[in-house]
């Protein structure tokens, strides 16, 4: 591939990235917000399928095409802005995992308070506050790794 091939699709695969991840905690936050199970239960069904859709494949195609425009640009992965934006990945990566596995748990107690008319319980709540404190440092990583990308500073 040749390297604005290779740049358009690092361009794309991260703006899904970010995209889906800010899009989807505002909808869920919100909706769960509203302290409505049924509407919480279908907006937490559809950002866990937004994750498989969109963000998994993001988050593969997001070093692959960055390592490849390093390889074809011959950038040394000893370049402080590179270590840093891989550092950071990392750690917007880190908190995204336990996100996942979270929100599929938080779509099971949505939809079965769904299923008996009952409000949210208690333990969605704790899971949300977790959440919210897993994305704040995931979505300022994942910033920090655009204006690294852009500005290239160091």
């Amino acid at each position: 591939m040749d390297y604005l091939t290779v740049k358009w699709l690092h361009i794309l695969s991260s703006t899904f990235l970010f995209g889906t991840g800010i899009g989807s905690a505002f909808y869920m936050l919100f909706t769960s917000l509203t302290r409505d199970a049924r509407a919480t239960a279908v907006v937490v069904r559809h950002v866990v399928i937004a994750d498989w859709l969109f963000t998994t494949p993001a988050i593969i195609v997001q070093p692959l095409t960055g390592f490849y425009l390093m390889h074809l640009t011959k950038i040394p992965f000893t370049s402080a802005w590179i270590l840093w934006s891989v550092i950071l990945y990392f750690v917007a990566g880190a908190c995204w995992l336990p996100v996942v596995w979270m929100q599929i748990k938080m779509r099971s107690f949505a939809e079965e308070a769904a299923r008996a008319d009952a409000p949210l319980p208690a333990i969605y709540w704790r899971y949300l506050k977790i959440w919210v404190a897993l994305g704040i440092p995931a979505f300022f990583s994942l910033v920090i790794v655009f204006w690294l990308m852009v500005k290239k500073p160091f």
